[in-house]
């Protein structure tokens, strides 16, 4: 059976170009002002479509953020397992794919917790809602490789670790207590649960 690749088709050049033109001004607009300063109109106006049109790719402007916040989160996981390779043990992996996940969700501060919120407490049936959280199952994932390759865990107790190890990464990015932590504290704070839990 052949497998041919098959071009879109003119409708769906379309879309997609509206959605990379939605997500590069909800994400500029977003660095620059903040989640919450920024009107669906603003949005709409800068992506040169109607506030309509961008409610059938979004529906919310926190659906919007998560549009937006899931292309970076993804990246940055992708760093992190390029980073993590080649770290020397499992605390050093683990910290290496948390860096990346912590930088991306700092560069703005509200925007990275209002992103966690949207996708803890939101529908998971929502479309990007649903891909954020396949990105942090992704991460757990990546987490439980690390903790295999580099700490000689077996795999269900590795699995179990990475879901208590992305816990602390992104309870301790959430928490209010930490809106004025710079990177080196959070790390720092992740680093020394992650080293209290992980086997010696």
């Amino acid at each position: 059976m052949s497998t041919t690749f098959q071009p879109l088709g003119r409708r769906e050049r379309n879309k997609q170009a509206k959605l990379e033109r939605i997500t590069a001004a909800a994400s500029e607009l977003f660095a620059e002002r903040g989640v919450d300063e920024v009107t669906t109109q603003q949005i709409a106006d800068a992506a040169d479509i109607g506030t309509g049109t961008l409610f059938l790719y979004a529906k919310t402007k926190g659906d919007l953020l998560l549009l937006v916040q899931n292309a970076h989160y993804a990246a940055s996981l992708a760093r992190g397992r390029v980073a993590a390779a080649e770290a020397s043990n499992a605390l050093g992996g683990v910290m290496a794919l948390a860096e990346q996940i912590v930088e991306c969700n700092r560069v703005h501060v509200e925007n990275g917790r209002t992103y966690l919120r949207e996708m803890v407490f939101g529908d998971p049936a929502e479309p990007h809602r649903a891909e954020a959280l396949s990105i942090v199952a992704q991460t757990e994932e990546a987490v439980a490789g690390v903790l295999v390759d580099k700490g000689h865990v077996g795999a269900e107790d590795a699995s179990t670790l990475a879901g208590v190890v992305t816990a602390i990464m992104f309870l301790t990015l959430a928490n209010g207590v930490n809106v004025g932590a710079t990177i080196p504290e959070l790390l720092a704070s992740i680093r020394a649960q992650v080293e209290a839990i992980l086997p010696r």
